[in-house]
């Protein structure tokens, strides 16, 4: 079983501050990371878009494990 991965805007600059962090299997990550990457940040989905979710995505770490 892979674990849940997850993502946090506030690792990348922003004019807007965004502070969304999200979580979930790779698979759902990445489509909601590009859906919000379009929707709220106005950038293309794409081949280089994706690519750059996917290397940004880490391995969550349980609460009771941090």
């Amino acid at each position: 079983m892979t674990g849940r991965m997850y993502i946090d805007c506030r690792d990348f600059p922003s004019e807007s501050g965004c502070d969304l962090a999200m979580s979930g299997s790779e698979e759902h990550l990445l489509e909601a990371a590009v859906t919000h990457a379009v929707t709220k940040h106005g950038h293309e989905d794409n081949a280089e878009l994706r690519a750059g979710i996917r290397e940004a995505m880490r391995t969550e770490v349980p609460a009771a494990l941090a």
